[in-house]
């Protein structure tokens, strides 16, 4: 979902149309809260810019209709616990909150797409 927001230009085609349909049809995009995170410290490290502050950023995020942020619950913590194979926390914990939710990743990262652990759009 962050590519997505901030480099939609490399993006699968897939990835794009099915993000495209999903807005068309008015179905909220579901991202972790783990992501928020992701996006502050990206921030934080002069590697992504934003056209306003962060939390102004964070604020639109919010309230869009189009975003549905899911938040990191007991159930999602205890997903990640089997998910050894995947090294990085926030993975982790993106992968654990796609399968509670039972949710389709939109994901470039080669290691997810390996693991075979969730669904992938690709």
């Amino acid at each position: 979902m962050v590519r997505w927001l901030f480099e939609p230009r490399r993006l699968t085609r897939e990835q794009a149309r099915t993000l495209e349909r999903a807005v068309r049809r008015a179905e909220p995009l579901a991202l972790s809260a783990i992501s928020l995170v992701e996006i502050a410290v990206l921030y934080a490290d002069g590697r992504l810019r934003l056209k306003v502050a962060l939390d102004e950023f964070f604020k639109e995020l919010e309230t869009s209709p189009v975003f549905r942020i899911l938040p990191l619950t007991c159930q999602v913590a205890s997903e990640v616990a089997p998910l050894a194979s995947l090294r990085d926390p926030a993975d982790r914990a993106i992968v654990a909150t796609a399968r509670v939710e039972r949710l389709r990743l939109v994901t470039s990262d080669q290691r997810i797409i390996a693991s075979k652990l969730v669904p992938v759009v690709v």
